[in-house]
């Protein structure tokens, strides 16, 4: 049963995400080189999911940064799933945050 289920679940929430964009900058993608400008769809004290139009691979590493500049934290991907359309929904696990986070 637990096979089926991390089959059907495969990314388990440790917490509960909330509905919120915000505003981010993501910098690291080596396919693309540069600061990307993008935003959350949800987050969590410990991460976020953000669109982006950069392809992401599981443990890339990026630097993840509040656009008002009050939170930055490295981080690591957790997954990039195509979006319908164009982009990409991508999983971020912060790994040291430093400033002032919204949950």
């Amino acid at each position: 049963m637990n096979k089926l289920r991390s089959q059907v679940h495969p990314f388990h929430r440790a917490e509960r995400r909330i509905p919120m964009e915000i505003g981010v900058y993501l910098e690291g993608n080596g396919r693309m080189p540069g600061a990307e400008s993008t935003f959350t769809e949800n987050v969590s004290e410990r991460g976020a999911r953000v669109v982006s139009v950069r392809r992401w691979e599981q443990d890339d590493q990026l630097t993840f940064v509040s656009r008002s500049g009050e939170f930055r934290s490295s981080a690591r991907v957790a997954y990039c799933q195509p979006m319908q359309g164009d982009g990409f929904a991508v999983g971020v696990e912060f790994l040291e945050p430093q400033g002032r986070w919204v949950v």
